[in-house]
């Protein structure tokens, strides 16, 4: 069996302030979890209260709304089981943190404001992750997704010309974790990076604490009361995982690390390659990913790439974001010293959506691999770095 996966938080600085607002986030974060159970019986109850307010003639039109309402709180007590799981394992899952604690949620004395809607809708996508990344209803996204990054690295590095645990993936974005999975599984040396709390909170619970395939199942789509085709499509259930994470190759190495990519990033020319889905429009400034992802990759290292430009800051105030479109990203690119070796232009992919409802919105995303030019030598000759030699610069 493999060894557990392991978590490292960002190293402090030693900001007293910075500490006391990283707890405090973390405590929030946590509060949001358990507000979850009442946050979503809030809205059965609305709903309720409205059926009540209908003429008697039309609510007799209704015989199973009230029951099925009930059936959504079933629903939500089972979601919540797996919520307390998901935050019993948060205590000391960081390898160097052991300044937070869930439970201090209660006992401190700056508990965090009382969560808003923002903090359940970010509760609400992690639970509907579980089927992305780990469910076999997301293998479509998955394949749509993480499959031509995953085909693009055995492609660059492939297991005739080199080896693989020599070869360093980093993942930034990583999410819950299943594209740095698949391709340390394959046996590439992989670590993923994740800036959100409640992805990371997810991710070391189902990386590390669920014991074998589909042990757990939740109700990812019950808060969606609008366009469903079936009332039943509500309350379906997805279990997951549809692999056991704990069944790793021995000899797989595999880490996810906590914190901000611009942060935890520093180092010169230390990965063979940087892959990232669905990730460079979560920049407040998308060039300083860039050049970041240029700095920390080896001479002749590969950057692969697919997604949208759904920019995450935009027009959220009191955040500073820059919106570029992919013209001008593509000439910052090059301006930086990437060389295109592959494009599509129009890869479409979609993004937890649910398959049985009636409204799904599908991302027109790029898909490109740049490679970071080899050094040239005193006698100007070309000199390969430590990763393999390749068979074409050419897609």
């Amino acid at each position: 069996m493999a060894q557990p996966i392991t978590e490292e938080a960002v190293p402090q600085n030693g900001d007293r302030n910075g500490e006391m607002q990283e707890r405090n986030h973390f405590f929030r974060v946590i509060s949001a979890f358990k507000s979850y159970k009442t946050f979503v019986n809030e809205r059965v109850s609305r709903a309720k209260k409205s059926f009540h307010s209908l003429p008697e003639h039309h609510q007799q039109l209704l015989p199973d709304y009230l029951p099925h309402l009930e059936n959504i709180r079933t629903c939500i007590d089972h979601n919540f089981e797996i919520i307390k799981l998901i935050v019993k394992h948060t205590d000391q899952m960081f390898e160097n943190s052991n300044q937070y604690s869930s439970s201090d949620c209660e006992n401190s004395g700056s508990f965090p404001k009382p969560v808003l809607t923002f903090d359940m809708d970010k509760v609400s996508t992690t639970l509907k992750q579980f089927v992305r990344d780990w469910s076999s209803e997301g293998r479509e996204e998955r394949d749509a997704c993480y499959g031509p990054i995953i085909e693009e690295i055995q492609r660059r590095f492939p297991s005739h010309k080199c080896n693989k645990s020599n070869i360093s993936v980093l993942v930034p974005g990583a999410g819950l974790g299943r594209l740095a999975y698949e391709i340390a599984n394959l046996g590439y040396t992989c670590q993923g990076n994740e800036f959100s709390l409640y992805m990371l909170f997810a991710s070391h619970f189902v990386l590390n604490k669920t014991p074998e395939v589909e042990t757990f199942t939740l109700y990812p789509w019950i808060s969606q009361f609008s366009n469903n085709k079936l009332m039943s499509n509500q309350i379906r259930p997805v279990r997951f995982p549809d692999v056991n994470p704990a069944l790793l190759p021995s000899s797989a190495s595999f880490s996810m690390v906590a914190g901000d990519f611009l942060e935890v990033y520093s180092e010169k020319e230390r990965w063979d390659c940087v892959a990232t889905s669905y990730f460079i429009d979560t920049a407040h400034n998308v060039l300083a990913y860039i050049e970041n992802i240029y700095k920390i990759l080896k001479p002749g290292g590969y950057w692969i790439n697919l997604g949208p430009l759904l920019y995450h800051f935009d027009n959220l105030p009191k955040e500073m974001s820059i919106e570029l479109g992919y013209d001008v990203i593509r000439r910052v690119i090059t301006d930086m010293g990437f060389e295109f070796l592959r494009e599509e232009p129009s890869v479409p992919s979609t993004y937890i959506q649910d398959r049985c409802s009636m409204l799904r919105y599908e991302y027109d995303c790029v898909f490109f691999v740049c490679q970071k030019p080899v050094y040239r030598l005193h006698n100007d000759i070309a000199e390969s770095p430590e990763s393999p030699p390749q068979e074409s610069h050419q897609s």
